[in-house]
């Protein structure tokens, strides 16, 4: 990306929405401008953790507004995440298909450890470069997020459901403050966060940073009572707390530095940084400029470059620890890709460059399921992939991943529903092939073959004297264009 190219990130937190534009200047970011609404979707699940009519439409009119200055951007300089709500609603979906459409952009929802992951590298690109070990806390509206790390790199991630918004539901109802109530939700945010003693004590961090929302609140109001600015320490908590008791209520709630949005969810905020400081011994913690969205601007230039995508770095990490076969994988990777140059020679280079990256990765891990057992690997291959630990993916772009492994072989029936997606039955197909060329588990002869697209049918083109010289891959090729007759498209072999 040059100099100047404009840059977006959305975040769909619990509590609030927030657009970030930011400006590429020489490898750094400068912000450009910012949007935050607060849409409190966080409090808009019902029992059977659906979003309410309500809570999806505050949603929609936000990203509406959002998406409407967003206008002219391109793919590639927008990205749109979700966090912890839309982790939890079963009925994301139903919001997500309408939000997609309303702001003009697909929107990702993480896992909790790649929101931690991002949090971090939000934070480090805004602090000075030292060589400090630090530990990172983000309390957000559902989830509170824990990061150990060292310069830009994030050692040690994990996400907790314990946040503003669902314990001032729950131990704050109506924005009553009282002493039990207080007790009761640190208690259980201990509880909930106890997990973290071993990987976070003490010793393994030098400076704590808090990121975004709470921790920003409680510093602002320590700050504006004469407290050192932009630092909240222990004692400057239980005087918070203190103030709180004193209001009785959020409505009566009246500080110096709290924002109005902030009023109704201090009350849980302060009880689980409160938690936080008590568990991990925290004797002072600073209150950082990066957050979550700064995250994301970055990880965007990331993505623009193959060799700093840490999604490559997964990939191969994964790889490595299933014992696949690299130069089969290579193999397979390299004629995938050239067969779907072929397919998308009229796209631009940008987004065949893209387009073949994630169909390589696909390769790459097509094998992995083959350390649990030969047979159906590829299933067990996509079950790995639905559930791993996937640093730098989000959890539909996993899933994604983890279709194209799970089709690479075997009946297409099973991928029905993902067969109207044409990039998808693009990559498929030359997965397949590719599979099935290099299936004797050595360099296939390429020479003349030539696979082409138009509408939904597929042609592959052979040297006549092909056939006769590789029977087996004949064999094979005839099979398949037998199991996309079963289908709406179709591949002929000539």
């Amino acid at each position: 990306m040059n100099t100047g190219t404009l840059l977006a990130a959305i975040d769909l937190g619990s509590n609030s929405f927030r657009l970030e534009i930011g400006r590429l200047d020489h490898g750094q970011i400068r912000r450009a401008e910012y949007l935050k609404e607060t849409v409190r979707q966080g409090n808009g699940l019902d029992e059977a953790r659906n979003l309410t009519p309500v809570a999806m439409a505050r949603g929609w009119d936000c990203l509406a507004r959002f998406g409407e200055r967003l206008a002219g951007f391109k793919k590639g300089q927008v990205r749109a995440i979700a966090t912890q709500t839309l982790r939890e609603a079963r009925n994301r979906d139903d919001f997500l298909l309408r939000a997609h459409q309303v702001l003009g952009f697909p929107i990702d929802v993480i896992s909790g450890r790649e929101e931690a992951r991002l949090i971090y590298q939000g934070v480090a690109h805004l602090l000075p470069q030292s060589d400090e070990r630090r530990l990172v806390v983000d309390i957000g509206g559902r989830s509170t997020e824990l990061i150990l790390g060292r310069q830009f790199d994030a050692k040690v991630v994990e996400s907790y459901r314990v946040g503003s918004v669902a314990w001032s539901m729950k131990y704050f109802p109506q924005g009553q403050f009282t002493q039990d109530a207080f007790e009761a939700a640190e208690v259980a945010a201990k509880a909930v966060l106890d997990g973290a003693l071993g990987a976070y004590r003490p010793d393994t961090w030098d400076v704590a940073y808090g990121s975004s929302g709470t921790i920003g609140a409680v510093a602002d109001v320590l700050g504006a009572a004469g407290w050192p600015a932009g630092t909240v320490t222990p004692d400057g908590l239980h005087w918070l707390r203190q103030q709180l008791l004193s209001a009785r209520s959020a409505d009566k709630l009246r500080m110096d530095g709290l924002k109005d949005d902030r009023r109704a969810v201090i009350g849980g905020g302060a009880s689980v940084l409160l938690a936080v400081f008590d568990l991990l011994q925290i004797e002072q913690m600073h209150a950082a400029q990066g957050a979550l969205r700064h995250g994301v601007l970055y990880d965007l230039l990331d993505r623009e470059h193959g060799e700093t995508d840490i999604r490559s770095t997964t990939v191969q990490r994964l790889a490595a620890k299933f014992e696949t076969d690299p130069a089969q994988a290579e193999r397979v990777g390299r004629v995938a890709c050239e067969l779907l140059r072929q397919v998308l020679e009229r796209d631009g280079a940008a987004d065949l460059a893209r387009h073949r990256r994630k169909l390589g990765w696909a390769a790459q891990l097509h094998e992995i399921g083959g350390l649990i057992s030969h047979t159906d690997y590829h299933k067990h291959g996509a079950y790995i992939l639905d559930n791993a630990d996937a640093p730098g993916f989000a959890l539909p772009e996993l899933h994604r991943l983890s279709l194209l492994v799970l089709g690479h072989r075997g009946k297409l029936r099973k991928l029905d529903t993902h067969l109207e997606d044409e990039l998808f039955v693009h990559q498929l197909l030359c997965l397949r092939i590719a599979v099935i060329l290099c299936h004797a588990r050595r360099d296939p002869d390429m020479k003349g073959l030539q696979l082409r697209c138009a509408g939904r049918e597929f042609s592959l083109s052979l040297r006549p004297e092909w056939a006769r010289g590789y029977p087996q891959s004949a064999h094979l090729l005839r099979e398949e264009a037998l199991a996309w007759q079963k289908t709406a498209w179709a591949l002929v072999l000539s």
